[in-house]
């Protein structure tokens, strides 16, 4: 499953779209730098029930922005976090 698939399937489970989850993360103060990603997790799953896996993808979002995987800038996979409904084909 795609790193991006795994964001899908957040949205279908908690309605909120991957940008709208960042915006209640920062505004819950878990983008700070200390911010262990446990904290994150307790309360994705509290509040969203969701598992460690697709938590833990919230979590790199919430620190790194919609770029996953490779080592240098530019490289990767660019990550839509606006939802599904608006993504381009």
């Amino acid at each position: 499953m795609s790193f991006q698939a795994y964001l899908d399937n957040i949205e279908d489970k908690t309605g909120l779209t991957p940008r709208q989850l960042i915006a209640l993360a920062q505004e819950k103060g878990f983008d700070a730098p200390g911010t262990k990603a446990g904290v994150i997790v307790d309360w994705l799953k509290a509040d969203y029930d969701l598992g460690r896996g697709h938590a833990m993808a919230i979590v790199h979002i919430v620190k790194n922005g919609d770029k996953v995987g490779g080592r240098d800038a530019g490289e990767g996979e660019k990550l839509w976090l606006d939802g599904k409904a608006t993504k381009p084909a």
